[in-house]
């Protein structure tokens, strides 16, 4: 499974979402701009030493990324509003978790152009905003992990 995070702000979350990555073998895509500079203290701190372990390629912008995808590559948006719970899909090896800014999400028109693989988290409390980004990708990834019978799993 491979991680996709577009234009991630926050330094923990990203260094959260690359130690995960570490721990599943899973390749972590991050698409710029981000919120923070690569050094920052707070992102390797998150990361812990996990970094040197992590498959992960920097892309310049979500265009530069996307063209370089495999043209059987399936992506899965991961967005409040989607059409379905993250939970009805059925992900195969080798599939795109995309995620996107904590604090405004996945670009409404690229959501717009892929409406069946756009995906939700439920929620239950009206006034909650969101989850946070390091968790959110955590219950996707497993889900997707558990369907595939943890595959590599030590």
């Amino acid at each position: 499974m491979h991680i996709v995070l577009v234009e991630p702000e926050i330094p923990p979350n990203t260094g959260n979402v690359a130690r995960l990555c570490a721990a599943t073998k899973s390749p972590l895509h991050l698409v710029e701009p981000f919120g923070f500079k690569l050094d920052d203290a707070q992102l390797k701190r998150a990361g812990m030493d996990y970094w040197q372990q992590v498959q992960w390629q920097r892309w310049s912008s979500w265009k530069v990324f996307e063209k370089q995808l495999p043209a059987d590559a399936r992506l899965w948006f991961i967005e409040s509003g989607g059409g379905r719970n993250y939970s009805e899909a059925r992900f195969s090896p080798g599939d795109y978790l995309v995620f996107g800014r904590e604090t405004a999400g996945l670009p409404p028109p690229l959501l717009a152009q892929h409406p069946e693989q756009w995906l939700q988290i439920p929620m239950f409390n009206p006034q909650a905003r969101s989850l946070n980004l390091s968790n959110c990708v955590a219950l996707v990834l497993f889900e997707a992990l558990r369907q595939q019978g943890f595959p590599g799993e030590i």
